[in-house]
């Protein structure tokens, strides 16, 4: 049965979507429980004032979301080009003076526009991967020669710059990640990949020495979060206090301790899994857990089944980018990796990360309709005329 069910035209629509869905409502969930404590000592008593900002940007970027889902492939190759230049200026709008904003957390990464704040870092991704798949698919036949794959790393490159002088490692991390991916998707050489994955390290490397927050980080992970440095070590060892409290079946929904002063901000944020795992238990965090794996096999299965280079490297630049930076928080949450900074998937607080995941996840969307079997259901759904087919016979002359 389930054999079957894989087998139908649009069972990878079904499995983004089920699994999206569920993991938006578990972050709803989170975002009113992990945030109630921190939103009422910053915003006159209201509790419920992030989960309500949570929820009016989920429900701003849902019809968004369905309209990209409907998208055909050419007019997603235009959106691209849209999308990267929007990211661009958004960026470069923020070292203006009066419209950048470090938010209180000593990045300059916010963007202010009246009583809005964005943070454009987060819709650069998105935008990074719908221009990456206009480009690759507008040089498909040229790719095995590597100064072709320049614009490409340029444009990477430039929001990398961007992103940086933003001080926002996580973030960049992020999208060098994003930037790898489409480059082992198109085929780059092992040996061009390894020299790229070098020199990142190595520029890595430098940003961490020469920032002593940074550096504090690491001491803290390395040396096992001692308490010589509370500062840098009291976040993830509390992640760890409430992952080791909820035990099985966990505390009960609401009844996280360690987000009482112990997480600062990053309970509902950074160090949201690890409220999870206090509240809802080890069965919680599986669950959520279980979910991110299913979505990242159907963006996989959709990128492999594609018969375009361009839905082949949107499905699997969209599957890389959620994947690989669910992958980094809860690695940070669990002190399996330093703290990094980069919020979970759906489920952290936080209106430009939902938004620009949620559009991330209506891309996935459309690309699984534009699958070879997908198309010919929708077709047949749609009732477009089949194509006529003249025979000549033969009459025996």
């Amino acid at each position: 049965m389930i054999g079957q069910a894989l087998a139908a035209p649009l069972a990878s629509w079904y499995l983004v979507l089920v699994s999206a869905t569920l993991l938006v409502f578990v972050g709803a969930l989170m975002v009113l429980s992990s945030s109630s404590v921190y939103s009422q000592s910053i915003n006159d008593g209201d509790p419920y004032y992030i989960a309500k900002r949570h929820v009016v940007f989920l429900v701003m970027a849902l019809p968004v979301a369905w309209w990209l889902s409907h998208q055909k492939a050419s007019r997603l190759k235009v959106l691209g080009w849209v999308a990267y230049v929007g990211s661009l200026v958004m960026l470069l709008a923020i070292f203006v003076p009066g419209l950048g904003d470090d938010a209180g957390k000593g990045n300059l990464a916010w963007l202010k526009l009246g009583p809005l704040t964005i943070q454009p870092s987060e819709f650069a991704k998105l935008g990074l991967v719908m221009w990456a798949a206009s480009v690759v698919s507008a040089k498909e036949k040229v790719l095995d020669r590597p100064r072709e794959l320049l614009p490409l790393l340029g444009g990477f490159g430039l929001v990398l710059v961007l992103v940086l002088a933003q001080k926002d490692l996580g973030t960049a991390l992020v999208i060098g990640a994003i930037a790898f991916a489409i480059l082992f998707v198109i085929g780059v050489p092992v040996r061009m990949l390894g020299a790229l994955l070098g020199l990142a390290g190595v520029l890595v490397a430098a940003l961490v020495v020469t920032s002593p927050n940074r550096m504090k980080r690491i001491a803290a992970f390395v040396t096992g979060h001692a308490a010589e440095d509370p500062a840098a070590s009291q976040q993830p060892l509390s992640a760890i206090y409430a992952l080791a409290s909820g035990g099985w079946w966990g505390l009960g929904l609401g009844k996280s301790r360690q987000k009482w002063g112990n997480l600062y901000d990053g309970a509902q944020n950074d160090f949201v899994f690890a409220v999870l795992g206090e509240e809802l238990g080890l069965l919680g965090t599986l669950t959520v857990l279980a979910l991110f794996a299913v979505l990242g096999w159907a963006g996989l299965r959709i990128a492999m089944r594609a018969d375009s280079t361009l839905v082949r490297v949107l499905a699997a630049g969209t599957t890389c980018w959620l994947m690989f930076q669910a992958l980094v928080n809860v690695g940070v949450a669990m002190s399996l990796l330093p703290v990094v900074g980069v919020p979970l998937p759906f489920i952290s607080a936080g209106g430009s990360a939902l938004m620009a995941n949620i559009f991330a996840v209506g891309i996935l969307l459309a690309c699984a309709r534009q699958e070879p079997a997908a198309r010919k259901a929708l077709a047949r759904t749609a009732g477009e005329p089949r194509p006529k087919i003249t025979t000549v016979v033969d009459a025996g002359r």
